[in-house]
This record gives C-alpha cells, sequence and structure tokens, in this order.
C-alpha cells in the first residue's frame, strides 16, 4: 500500500507541551521530559540488529550487523486493524520523510523554550504519528517501542540517537549488563531520518546549545506501552513501563 501524502496532514489532537502533560500525569509520546545530555553513551558506530537472552546478572552481546530495512521489514505486521495492508516500515519511512518537508505543518508547532512539546497526526495504515519540538538540551532518555515498528525524520535543526545493537529479554529482569560493541550513535540533520524495527532501544537528544530542532514520527501497530530505562557504564536498568493513556 502507498502512505497517504502528507501535503495536509490531519492533527487528531491540540499541541501539547511537556509542562502540561506532565501536570496531567503523562510524560509525552515515546519521550520523558529533558534529561542531561551529558548522560548519552558516546560510542559512534553504526546501527546493527540482535536477538540475545540475558539474566540479571547475563551479558546482552551485539548481533551480526544488518540493515535496518531487513529487519523491519521481516518484522512488520501483514495487516492492519481494520484487516487490510499494514504500512511496511519503507512507507512509514516515507510517510515521516515527506510530513517533515511540509514547513506549513511544521511552523505551525509551538516551540517552548522550557519543554517539547508534540502534535498527534493522523498516520498511514491506521499508524501511530507524532510531530514532535525539542528545546536545546531536550531528550528522551532511554526506552523501547515494544511490538511496534517505527520510523522518524529531522524536520528542522538536528537529533543525535544513541541506540543498542541487541534486542533485550522482554520480560524477567530489572538490572542488565551490557556487552562491549553494543553502542551505536546516528547524527541525523535536517532532512535526514531512519527507520527501526520491533524492540528498538534508543534515546534521542538535541545536543544544541541554542537551537530547537523538530522532528515526525510514526509507529505501527500503535504503541502499546514504553518501557524506560536508566543506564550507568554497561548497566542497563528498567525503571518503568507506560501505557497509551500516561502520553495521550
Amino acid at each position: 500500500m502507498s502512505a497517504p501524502s502528507p501535503s495536509l496532514p490531519a492533527p487528531v489532537s491540540t499541541p501539547v507541551s511537556a509542562s502540561a502533560s506532565a501536570s496531567a500525569g503523562g510524560t509525552g509520546p515515546a519521550a520523558a521530559t529533558a534529561v542531561d545530555t551529558a548522560s548519552a553513551a558516546t560510542n559512534p558506530v553504526d546501527t546493527a540488529s540482535a536477538t540475545a537472552t540475558a539474566d540479571r546478572a547475563g551479558a546482552v552481546a551485539p548481533a551480526t550487523e544488518s540493515t535496518d530495512a531487513n529487519r523491519a521489514g521481516a518484522d512488520a505486521p501483514a495487516t492492519d486493524s481494520t484487516g487490510g495492508p499494514a504500512p511496511t516500515v519503507a512507507e512509514l519511512l516515507d510517510f515521516v520523510r515527506r510530513t517533515a518537508e511540509n514547513t506549513e505543518l511544521v511552523a505551525s508547532l509551538p516551540l517552548d523554550p522550557e519543554g517539547r512539546t508534540w502534535l498527534r497526526l493522523e498516520g498511514p495504515g491506521g499508524s501511530e504519528a507524532w510531530l514532535i519540538s525539542w528545546p536545546p538540551g531536550t531528550g528522551t532518555g532511554w526506552h523501547d517501542h515494544a511490538e511496534s515498528t517505527g520510523a522518524f525524520t529531522v524536520a528542522t535543526g538536528a537529533l543525535r540517537e544513541h541506540s543498542l545493537a541487541a534486542r533485550l529479554p522482554t520480560d524477567g529482569w530489572k538490572t542488565l549488563e551490557l556487552s562491549e560493541g553494543v553502542d551505536r550513535t546516528r547524527q541525523l540533520a535536517t532532512g535526514q531520518g531512519r527507520a527501526f524495527g520491533k524492540h528498538h532501544v534508543h534515546e534521542v537528544l538535541n545536543e544544541s546549545g541554542h537551537e530547537h530542532a523538530v522532528s515526525v514520527h510514526a509507529y505501527y501497530p500503535p504503541l502499546p506501552q514504553i518501557r524506560r530505562y536508566s543506564r550507568t557504564g554497561a548497566v542497563l536498568r528498567l525503571e518503568q513501563t507506560e501505557r497509551p493513556e500516561d502520553w495521550q
């Protein structure tokens, strides 16, 4: 199926700020409140996929590298909630790229110097889509997207993504030691984006000291939950699990 043209994307919510969401008990789409960029991992290598098992004391090792498109495409659901063809990861990436080129839409998102703002959009094939702003020095913290595949593109400014080239065990652990070589870093300038498969673990940061960034994100199926992590060196700790009602 072809993704619908984003020339006039349909917002399905009014713009929300991180401060407003926090007062209502939410933390925003795939995102927490601002985090200190000094906590980010800094190993500059390319992106890979992985499968691994681990217990509390076990280590998660890096996997053989493969393309994001191959991994995400293999994971993509076959049908959407209505029984029609589900959007592929390539279609999600095409949607966010074309939506990011809609300068009128991007400019309509209010920018808040104190925290991120976001607007829910109508994504292709029943996917969940967001337009998100990033004040200087803000980020998401480490998190995953459960069973959803996804894509995002930078509309203005620049973002840095730190990710793990390892698939974490989905249950049965609170603290995990990461092996050497699992860290990946991407610097994404205006117009650049990426796609990812299920269980992708990352954090996204605006490391600029003075410039806002705006990005477009899409997920399919719509995010069922987000698991959030803290990280100290090679140790990753599961901190909380959020449901859609926490950010919508």
